[in-house]
């Protein structure tokens, strides 16, 4: 399951894909607008600055932009740099592998075996969606339901 960090990251991410590209967005903004408790965005998005996806300038005028176009970042690379692999169980894992203590055959397990395929459906997904795409699904469904009134 997503962390509430990795939603609120997420948030922060899709808020910056929709501003000005280049300009910094203070993280007051953010939190306001998101309704992201302050001290915890900072805390999320120092963690994204050490990542590499944003960078950020200090004083008035200050705050953070995406260090590249959200075209260029999806949606699994964001989750991982949040909260870690997207395997269930570390065992399905590709990038941080762990045998299971439990396990006497890793190639007979049936649980290893459909967690690996749900670890696979769920990279697939987010792996082939950048933020771009991200944000602008959410703001088509926003004008959807304006436009349904």
């Amino acid at each position: 399951m997503l962390t509430k960090k990795g939603k609120y990251g997420l948030k922060a991410m899709v808020h910056l894909a929709q501003s000005e590209p280049g300009r910094p967005v203070p993280v007051l903004e953010i939190s306001e607008k998101q309704k992201i408790p302050k001290k915890f965005l900072d805390a999320i998005l120092c963690e994204l600055r050490n990542a590499g996806f944003v960078h950020s300038k200090m004083g008035k005028g200050g705050g953070y932009a995406l260090s590249r176009p959200a075209s260029e970042i999806t949606v699994g690379e964001l989750v991982r740099a949040i909260d870690g692999p997207l395997a269930p169980v570390p065992c399905a894992s590709k990038t941080r592998y762990r045998r299971c203590e439990d396990c006497f055959d890793e190639n007979t397990c049936a649980v290893r075996r459909i967690m690996q395929r749900a670890q696979e459906a769920l990279s697939n997904v987010l792996d082939n969606c950048s933020l771009q795409e991200m944000g602008d699904r959410a703001k088509n469904n926003a004008e959807a339901l304006f436009f349904d009134i």
